[in-house]
């Protein structure tokens, strides 16, 4: 038995395909998704999110948005998504080293907060690199 993933983002469809098992980041924790899960609708944290594709796991960076789950069937809406496979990481550690400095830097509140935001997404991308 499968389940149907869907990954979207404002600009493409990233992934839509069956799939065995997804571990997924929400901001209340990570859940584990098999076949006939529980419908529910979830809020998804910036964070890795596991895929077992052909008895191998996939692995993706996910920057925040919401899934639905039902009827073997996940739709996941993110702000934006890459594959583990698609991620540059000499790139990708050196937008961590960047995203650091600037919060370093940061002045004033909201300087703060969107310097932590980006720190989040450059620690998932280099996570999801490193990842399984």
């Amino acid at each position: 038995m499968t389940l149907n993933l869907c990954i979207l983002t404002p600009n493409r469809i990233v992934w839509d395909s069956e799939v065995k098992e997804i571990i997924l980041s929400t901001n209340s924790g990570q859940i584990g998704v098999l076949p006939n899960h529980a419908p529910i609708a979830t809020a998804v944290d910036i964070g890795i999110l596991r895929i077992r594709f052909n008895d191998q796991w996939v692995t993706m960076a996910l920057m925040g948005g919401f899934a639905r789950i039902g009827n073997n069937e996940i739709t996941i809406l993110v702000n934006d998504a890459e594959k583990s496979s698609d991620i540059e990481p000499q790139e990708a550690q050196q937008t961590l080293e960047i995203a650091e400095a600037n919060l370093r830097k940061a002045e004033s509140k909201r300087q703060t907060i969107e310097a932590n935001l980006a720190l989040r997404r450059a620690r998932t991308r280099v996570e999801v690199i490193n990842a399984i």
